[in-house]
């Protein structure tokens, strides 16, 4: 009798579950602020990962924020700006009351926050930083912000996450 040594198992692909519990929201529970938690397809191919997860949500390109580790001065600065505009490095510097700023390098921005690239948020990050939100998104009643993972954003007031992350707003947009 011959048996075979490996037969192979065909099984369905699992569907991997987002988890809507991150550092973030377990820091804005915290806080007491009131957010929502919403799930979209996020496409790591996308031209720009903002305007994606805008588009997804069904959202303006100026609610939906994006943010961005960058460096004023050699020191990590943490800057959430809309996702339709560009930050301007010398309107950072002056902001943050630095000399000059630039983006940090994306391995380091992991390591900084612990959130991989696509899914770094302003919440829960490993290292606390300074923080900078563009003044324009503080019109808005509701803003959407990275929930710290890939594909979830966390809505809410944009003054209650200037108050948890003791950020301050200024012009940082070109």
């Amino acid at each position: 009798m011959h048996y075979a040594r490996y037969m192979p198992v065909h099984r369905k692909p699992r569907q991997i579950k987002m988890s809507k519990k991150t550092r973030a929201t377990e820091q804005l529970e915290k806080s007491g602020v009131a957010f929502t938690v919403h799930a979209y397809d996020y496409d790591p191919d996308a031209d720009s990962i903002g305007r994606q997860a805008a588009a997804a949500l069904g959202e303006p390109a100026d609610r939906v924020l994006k943010t961005l580790m960058t460096l004023v001065d050699g020191k990590p600065v943490c800057v959430i700006v809309p996702s339709d505009s560009e930050v301007s490095m010398k309107k950072l510097a002056a902001a943050m009351g630095g000399k000059s700023a630039q983006m940090m390098k994306p391995a380091d921005a992991e390591r900084t926050t612990g959130y991989k690239v696509g899914g770094i948020s302003p919440f829960g990050q490993r290292r606390a930083v300074p923080i900078a939100i563009e003044e324009r998104a503080l019109q808005h009643a509701a803003v959407f912000i990275n929930a710290g993972q890939r594909g979830l954003q966390v809505r809410l007031a944009p003054q209650d996450a200037l108050g948890v992350l003791g950020a301050r707003s200024a012009p940082l947009t070109a």
